[in-house]
């Protein structure tokens, strides 16, 4: 019965998408758009802390209802029916796709001489597991995942490879989902051995130097546990390691030191957490597991070289410094500094060829730094124009180490690194069809609402007219102690080569001036973010790169937070908004999926003090009804097992019935991507020129 009852809902939308497409066209011969589907309000009240609250979606949070399908359903078909005739989209679509459909080349894991990495030929859907043996030697498919999919949404990525080189782990991902498969590879026979590791979140995973057993990491509905797995036995009698006690709001995971001897433990506080503990198993002996890092509330990241721990960390730090833990007596009174704190922020630290390399951000600019182990400097890589230098990736025992080079206007580039010599060559370089030459990046500084000094990248073409004019896409994030870099993006030149100006936003929330830098965006004082977000918008204006009804703003996850408050307190502002896979009711954001990761970064409404700012800046809760709001589109999917799809479900309701103004509030939904992708190549080709071309339609380039 329930199943008739779905098949005739289902007829009715397929009707109603008939209807909409019979108004097009009679609404092409006016300016008049189709109105949305209707969405049934059932009012839900709440009572928190003696504030009623009224949610007259939430019949909307269950993903699977029959009511729930119609309705995503209903404004795929409105979305198909607005957009897909708008004029240029094809035009646009070719110029995209020659930016994106081009040969990709990873970063590689190098063991025994062996080189494993993920490439992805230009004519390919997906990511294929390669190797090469020995630096210039052929590259062999290991691992296609082209065949373990009709429609191209199974992806894998490498998780570890043995010392001998001869044994891989992957992961198998079915959609964009965050939970994954792991399975095991014979390297030489080249084929999967008969025992997985079931669907799962998973955080880590080691093979023992011997082969003979791994060691992984495990999310429950618990918490995160560390397991340990003897080879050839089924993973349903695996031990328990490590993890009783630690709530699910934990982050944990385990590694195997480079030299076998040790599992390095470390749990995190949640997301960015302003605490973090390290553990260490000793794995030549039974000792038991015993702390290193307990009782401080900073953050650690520990890496082991011989019979040493350096701690990256933020103790007494705000912007970092490395400590050096001899593991024979690892007391904390025994921990020396090797690199002090400076007016540069530590991103990252890495041990490779037996030297110490730091990864630096000054002015949110990049470099890396290469140390001998006492501290001494050696030497440094830094490029002269503004871009990103990554993290090395390398081991202590080789004199072989990998990073890349990319800004806005320079294609992704990775070197493979010489460590006692300083001498580099290209591993892989992104060939785009691009003209370097044709473009200017630029970092402004701007004053934000309390008088802050905040940077940002501005990125357009050398012949721009300060007339206020240009179509403006500006971009952020504010969170988590992420530092949001110059980075090459196919979007961004494409926008470009349009006529427009692509501007980055450096907010604070983020992790480009460290710790004191997130504090001032996180809990009580996120409101700081957005202010500053809203500055960056108006300086744009002001300085005449762009109009309010020219400006568009763009951001996922906690970006599509950022954007959703923004678009809430300055409606005024922006001409468009594309919000994807976003947070927007912060009242009951910590109940689903990861959520509680994120309490740590923007406290819980069950916190009466904590429950006071979250209301504040609620974006579902801050929507006023016959406010003139911009026109939306808001992007999410069902895989997204990371940030609730329920958030853009609900926002989308509630806008469309709220909205004064005549501009479009659209929804695309999909049934497989996820906030880890899950689309072939072809599809997000599609979707990024359908997030394009909605906006610069918005903004008046598309008549």
């Amino acid at each position: 019965m329930q199943k008739k009852r779905f098949i005739l809902k289902s007829l009715l939308s397929l009707f109603l998408v008939l209807g909409f497409l019979i108004t097009l066209q009679s609404c092409k011969k006016t300016t008049e758009l189709p109105s949305p589907p209707e969405t049934n309000a059932v009012e839900v009240l709440d009572n928190l802390h003696g504030t009623e609250i009224a949610d007259s979606y939430r019949w909307l949070e269950d993903q699977e209802s029959p009511e729930t399908r119609e309705w995503i359903n209903a404004q795929n078909a409105h979305t198909d029916l607005i957009l897909t005739p708008l004029p240029g989209r094809e035009e646009l679509k070719e110029l995209l796709t020659k930016l994106i459909r081009i040969d990709t080349l990873g970063m590689p894991t190098k063991r025994a001489g062996r080189y494993f990495f993920h490439k992805r030929n230009a004519d390919q859907e997906l990511s294929v597991i390669y190797m090469r043996e020995g630096l210039r030697g052929d590259d062999q498919v290991l691992i296609d995942p082209h065949p373990m999919s009709e429609d191209k949404t199974t992806s894998v990525m490498m998780y570890d490879v043995s010392e001998d080189g001869t044994l891989m782990a992957y992961g198998v991902r079915e959609g964009g989902a965050d939970e994954i498969e792991i399975r095991l590879y014979d390297v030489e026979a080249r084929k999967d051995l008969p025992y997985t590791l079931p669907k799962a979140r998973y955080f880590g995973f080691s093979f023992t130097p011997d082969k003979k057993a791994c060691y992984y990491t495990r999310h429950t509905t618990e918490g995160s546990r560390v397991y340990y797995h003897e080879m050839e036995k089924d993973f349903t009698s695996d031990q328990l390691i490590f993890g009783e006690g630690y709530g699910p709001e934990m982050i944990l995971w385990g590694d195997i030191s480079e030299n076998g001897d040790w599992l390095v433990i470390t749990i995190m506080y949640g997301s960015a957490a302003e605490k973090t503990e390290i553990y260490l198993k000793d794995l030549t002996s039974e000792k038991p597991i015993f702390p290193v890092v307990k009782d401080i509330n900073a953050r650690f990241y520990g890496g082991i070289a011989d019979d040493t721990m350096f701690l990256q960390t933020n103790w007494e730090a705000p912007n970092g410094r490395l400590l050096a833990v001899d593991l024979n007596s690892p007391a904390k009174e025994n921990w020396r500094e090797v690199i002090p704190e400076t007016d540069a922020v530590i991103q990252g630290s890495k041990g490779a060829g037996g030297k110490i390399f730091i990864s630096y951000l000054k002015d949110v600019n990049s470099k890396v730094v290469i140390f001998e182990q006492d501290g001494t400097k050696i030497r440094e890589i830094s490029f002269p124009t503004i871009g990103t230098v990554s993290n090395v990736i390398g081991r202590w025992k080789s004199n072989e180490a990998f990073y890349l080079f990319t800004s806005f206007h320079i294609p992704t580039t990775i070197y493979r690194y010489e460590v006692d010599t300083g001498n580099q060559e290209v591993w892989s370089k992104i060939n785009v069809p691009i003209e370097s030459d044709k473009y200017e990046v630029k970092q402004v500084w701007f004053v934000s609402k309390d008088s802050t000094q905040v940077p940002m990248f501005i990125v357009h073409s050398k012949d721009i007219k300060l007339d206020g004019s240009n179509p403006t896409l500006l971009t952020g994030y504010g969170g988590f102690n992420a530092s949001y870099t110059p980075f090459f993006s196919a979007y961004g030149v494409a926008w470009i080569d349009k006529g427009g100006v692509y501007a980055v936003s450096n907010l604070r929330g983020g992790g480009e001036f460290g710790e004191e830098w997130h504090k001032a965006g996180m809990r009580e004082k996120k409101q700081n973010v957005f202010d500053d977000f809203i500055a960056a918008a108006e300086y744009l204006i002001e300085q005449g790169y762009t109009r309010s009804e020219k400006l568009a703003i763009e951001g996922s996850s906690n970006g599509g937070l950022l954007v959703g408050a923004a678009m809430n307190q300055r409606p005024d502002l922006f001409g468009a908004v594309v919000c994807t896979y976003p947070l927007l009711d912060m009242i009951r954001y910590h109940k689903f999926l990861l959520a509680k990761f994120w309490v740590s970064e923007y406290g819980s409404s069950e916190n009466e003090e904590e429950f006071k700012y979250l209301y504040a800046y609620s974006p579902y809760h801050n929507v006023k009804k016959g406010t003139k709001y911009p026109a939306m589109l808001f992007i999410t999917g069902d895989a997204d097992t990371r940030v609730a799809p329920l958030h853009a479900r609900k926002m989308t309701a509630l806008m469309q019935a709220s909205t004064g103004s005549e501009k479009p509030i659209l929804l695309r939904y999909h049934s497989t991507a996820g906030h880890s992708g899950g689309q072939p190549l072809s599809e997000q080709i599609e979707d990024v020129t359908e997030g394009m071309i909605f906006l610069l339609w918005q903004l008046g380039e598309i008549k």
